[in-house]
């Protein structure tokens, strides 16, 4: 089954007058497998609704994202805070179905800006909360006998060394099946190593690889960090929001 004709009856059917519609997701960029489900996004006029829905078209589930103009903006907005841009990838990366007026045009374009800018540096008080929790992570992956909290535990050496990588190159994280894919974009070389030495760790016991990449990560950022760190309990909330 044509998977971009499937998504035009879908729009045709359920968002007659729409602004705008874009496919993406696997289906946009050519990895689509017989179960993948259709991402579509739909700018709709204000007074509408911005919702996220699932349904089932002609067998298939796929993921609505309904945005007004004004609903886009706010959601731009906190996907760049984030450090995602889940929705910019959406509209610069996908394929336009629907644009009678230009609006997807346009929402592309700007998507396209924030991609291109990056996300917002974390202050320096998040980093140095980030480094000493990966330094603290590090201690307790040394410590660790367990086998099943040694893997635990590695996972979280992994994400927090990816967040304090993809924050000094200034890239955008991602979660899921995105998070590998962004780390390597944010470097292809050290990311390439905290994937490979998260999967040794995880197949053998050997933790050699991921401690290296990690403490790489640490050298990068300011070293690791414990003696001497101190914050306040508010100051904590606020750099570890949004994580």
């Amino acid at each position: 089954m044509n998977l971009i004709d499937q998504a035009r009856r879908l729009a045709d059917s359920r968002f007659p007058d729409a602004l705008a519609v874009i496919l993406a997701g696997s289906a946009a960029s050519g990895r689509a497998t017989a179960s993948s489900d259709l991402d579509i996004a739909v700018l709709v006029a204000d007074g509408g609704e911005t919702c996220r829905e699932t349904v089932r078209f002609e067998g298939r589930v796929v993921e609505l994202f309904v945005h007004t103009q004004a609903g886009l903006a706010d959601l731009f907005a906190a996907d760049a805070a984030s450090r995602r841009a889940v929705i910019q990838n959406m509209y610069a990366a996908g394929l336009v179905l629907v644009d009678p007026h230009g609006n997807g045009a346009r929402a592309r374009a700007r998507a396209g800006a924030d991609l291109v800018a990056g996300p917002p540096a974390l202050g320096v008080e998040a980093v140095e909360t980030r480094r000493y929790g990966l330094t603290d992570l590090l201690a307790d992956l040394a410590d660790t006998r367990d086998r099943v909290e040694r893997l635990a535990v590695a996972g979280a050496v992994l994400g927090a060394a990816a967040d304090l990588l993809c924050d000094h190159r200034r890239a955008w994280i991602g979660a899921g099946k995105w998070f590998p894919r962004r780390l390597l974009e944010a470097d292809d070389e050290l990311g390439a190593a905290l994937l490979e030495g998260h999967r040794c760790l995880c197949e053998s016991g050997d933790q050699a690889l991921l401690v290296g990449s990690a403490e790489r990560v640490l050298d990068l950022v300011g070293g690791p960090l414990s003696d001497g760190y101190r914050r306040a309990w508010q100051g904590i909330i606020e750099s570890t929001a949004g994580r």
